[in-house]
């Protein structure tokens, strides 16, 4: 096994393509415009159709070319917002998220990981992070409230969501309480505490889950 291993995410691909694509689409619909006006609902659908591509792609060109990092101590995962690292001693459980509705088990598009302690996590994390994870992953708070329809446990969450938040006698005030507040109510309910987006991987997410449960079980036995 190697020292390091660096993972490309999804999102990264075909970025240049979109772009190009969604600048040359423009170009065109400017000139059908001007030129040749009895066009206009064609030019229509071609400028907005390139406004989404060139969107896209220079979101997918914005995103780092490594998403994540795996090394002897741990993983950590970039983000174009900042990034964090989760050390494998502290992983008491990692999979792909999943959800019970309706007596039916749905996989959620996430790698969940329940942590040892979250005070690592939130003395790592930038404030910019944590506020871009917090928006990005509300959908998931939405199913964490579903799951149990008990709508009334998510309105304490929010009512309680800008409170101190106390994890092993550290105290934390602010953006990092709310993610720390959050992790906690979707570990309750989800069974983990943080999340990574599948598009964040470069293969399949089960064969994603066994690689990362490989190089704990070769941390651990390193440090026995």
């Amino acid at each position: 096994m190697s020292e390091t291993l660096t993972i490309h995410p999804q999102t990264k691909r075909n970025g240049l393509t979109l772009a190009i694509s969604g600048a040359v689409g423009l170009l065109l619909s400017l000139i059908l415009f001007i030129k040749l006006s009895y066009l206009f609902a064609f030019s229509l659908v071609i400028f907005g159709l390139s406004i989404v591509g060139l969107l896209l792609g220079i979101a997918k060109l914005n995103e780092p070319a490594v998403s994540l990092e795996l090394t002897k101590t741990g993983l950590t995962y970039f983000h174009r917002r900042g990034q964090f690292t989760i050390g494998w001693d502290n992983i008491q459980r990692l999979d792909n998220a999943r959800v019970t509705q309706n007596m039916e088990l749905i996989e959620l598009p996430y790698l969940g990981f329940k942590v040892k302690k979250m005070n690592p996590i939130l003395d790592s994390i930038s404030p910019r992070l944590a506020t871009g994870l917090l928006t990005e992953q509300r959908p998931l708070l939405m199913t964490a409230a579903t799951h149990d329809e008990d709508l009334q446990s998510l309105e304490r969450y929010i009512g309680a969501e800008f409170n101190p938040f106390v994890s092993h006698g550290e105290r934390y005030r602010g953006v990092l309480a709310m993610f720390g507040r959050r992790s906690e109510t979707l570990a309750e309910n989800l069974g983990y505490h943080l999340y990574i987006s599948h598009d964040a991987l470069d293969r399949d997410p089960k064969q994603m889950v066994s690689l990362l449960r490989e190089w704990q079980q070769q941390a651990t036995i390193n440090n026995t």
